[in-house]
């Protein structure tokens, strides 16, 4: 029997999570944040929709079918915080500081209001579910929410010229990443980079940026796709061409330059890792001879010019491994969320039951939280279902095979996007990478250079090619107390390991390997096992112990 309380809030069944067609989540925990194309508190969000129901923001009032909904300010307070979150956990204290900012009140009053709210919004009625209670954590607004932007400002010179593509309607696990981004351009940091790995989400998050700032920059938001620029001098002029200057200008730069004067206008430099160099050198010149410029960069390595904000994207996260988790206990995780919404997308409503919630956190785990990774296991689940997947994912060549058609051609399968990223290495970046494919945990530096010395490269070519793959996002590095520690993410090794197939040299380096492994072990015959959980301690260097059966073999 549920408690008064309980039965007030109406707690969803743990055991089972659905997910609509559309989408929408039926479990309070589908998505991080309902991703809105306008913050509700911006300018731009003047209006918001859900159900039969518009919230405008700027008259503080709740319509339904052109009729205005009688609300309370309390009441109010509470529904804007939770759309402000939509898709999120708010917890109450969030709420209660919200709409009582100056009071101490105590949670029933908070419950009396959210009564309140639920009854003018007929909540639970005729299968209508918007406000949903988190048990222990707080509410979560579960509908979908459409932002209205405000209407442009035609007076603006550059009216009419936003090419931004289309941003998602929902985003899981990105949410507060984009509202920090969002700050800080409102505070005037003027260049800032977000960096990650390939397919992680950098696009998706710039283009949610780009379209929650439409008011802030009076609709001058612009967006540049360098991915289709395959040589230096055409960076600045897929530049101009993307604010709407004519192509054929015999001097583009300073057409550019001249039109973004005149206005305060956010510019997105998309996919620039292949075209760094040139790319660092427009955004530092506009930034500095354009006051009113604001540059975002999407890269899998940072701009390095003066002034720049690097935010790091990283994977989502994924639930640890664990005796039978349930449901309930994997969907707290942002990996799982973004794989049920996918599958529901493509297959229809998707119920995840405790029967399949360790499938679902061993695919996400496999797939290291990469969002495209995941997007991509969930188009297969959808048709082969969530067992055949786990099957395949054991496979090297079939998890690199993962793909769609209409994506971007270098995100219609994991291979191509990884071709991308390896195409653009220098000869000694893919020799290193595809040569510490064969450490299956983390590594050190010294153990790096020991296997990977060979063919006349030594720790001299080494060492600067491991800080260049950290910084393009192909290997992780993290610190540790025993000195920093590496990496290859799952899907990146396992493409790795196919190019060190295809170069004839897996039996030299697996050999030097497991000579290295063999030396370390035997000179630390009497203190084998480290302080940190999995590892063990190898003179200056550690091994996950999950290399040494591959050492063995």
């Amino acid at each position: 029997m549920l408690t008064k309380d309980a039965e007030m809030d109406s707690v969803l069944r743990p055991d089972a999570f659905s997910f609509a067609a559309n989408g929408a989540a039926k479990s309070p925990v589908l998505a991080e944040k309902s991703m809105s194309i306008k913050q509700v508190g911006s300018p731009s969000a003047a209006r918001i929709r859900f159900g039969p129901f518009e919230l405008s923001v700027a008259e503080r009032s709740l319509s339904k079918a052109s009729q205005v909904m009688p609300l309370g300010g309390r009441a109010y307070d509470i529904l804007i915080a939770l759309l402000e979150n939509a898709g999120e956990v708010v917890s109450k204290s969030a709420l209660i500081a919200k709409a009582w900012p100056d009071v101490t009140v105590e949670e029933g009053s908070l419950r009396v209001h959210l009564s309140a709210l639920r009854k003018a919004l007929g909540d639970g009625q005729f299968g209508n579910k918007y406000i949903a209670n988190i048990q222990g954590r707080g509410y979560s607004f579960i509908a979908p929410v459409t932002r209205l932007p405000a209407e442009p400002d035609h007076s603006s010179a550059s009216s009419g010229l936003v090419n931004l593509p289309p941003a998602l309607d929902r985003m899981v696990g990105r949410g507060n990443v984009v509202i920090e981004i969002q700050r800080w351009l409102r505070t005037e940091q003027r260049l800032i980079t977000i960096v990650g790995a390939g397919g992680i989400g950098k696009t998706t998050v710039a283009l949610s940026v780009g379209h929650g700032t439409l008011a802030d920059f009076s609709g001058a938001v612009f967006f540049v796709d360098l991915s289709r620029v395959s040589a230096n001098e055409q960076v600045i002029g897929a530049v101009a061409s993307a604010v709407g200057l004519a192509p054929q200008l015999v001097d583009p730069g300073e057409a550019l330059l001249n039109f973004l004067r005149a206005r305060k206008a956010l510019v997105i430099l998309d996919s620039c890792e292949h075209v760094i160099g040139i790319t660092a050198e427009i955004a530092d010149y506009l930034v500095r001879n354009v006051p009113q410029i604001h540059i975002l960069a999407t890269s899998r390595e940072p701009l390095r010019v003066p002034g720049e904000r690097v935010l790091r994207l990283y994977p989502l996260d994924c639930p640890p491994e664990q005796p039978r988790p349930t449901a309930s206990e994997v969907l707290a995780y942002p990996a799982v969320r973004l794989f049920a919404e996918r599958v529901s997308a493509r297959r229809g409503s998707f119920l995840l039951g405790d029967d399949e919630a360790p499938l679902v956190a061993e695919i996400c785990r496999k797939l290291d939280g990469i969002a495209l990774a995941i997007e991509l296991a969930a188009g297969r689940a959808a048709v082969f279902g969530i067992g055949d997947t786990v099957a395949r994912l054991g496979s090297r060549l079939d998890l690199l095979k993962f793909g769609r058609r209409t994506a971007n051609p270098r995100h219609q399968t994991l291979k191509a996007m990884l071709d991308w990223s390896y195409d653009h290495l220098s000869e000694a970046e893919r020799i290193v990478l595809r040569r510490l494919a064969i450490f299956i945990g983390h590594f050190s530096l010294e153990a790096a250079c020991s296997v990977a010395e060979y063919g006349g490269m030594d720790q001299s070519e080494i060492e600067p090619a491991i800080e260049s793959l950290v910084n393009k996002s192909l290997i992780v590095a993290w610190p540790s107390y025993r000195g920093t520690l590496y990496r290859l993410l799952d899907t990146t090794r396992s493409y790795a390991s196919e190019k060190l197939a295809e170069s004839g040299e897996h039996h030299f380096v697996a050999a030097r390997h497991a000579s290295h492994l063999s030396r370390s072990l035997e000179s630390n015959r009497g203190n084998l096992f480290d302080e940190e959980p999995g590892s063990v301690l190898t003179g200056a260097t550690q091994h996950n112990l999950a290399d040494i059966p591959a050492a063995l073999e």
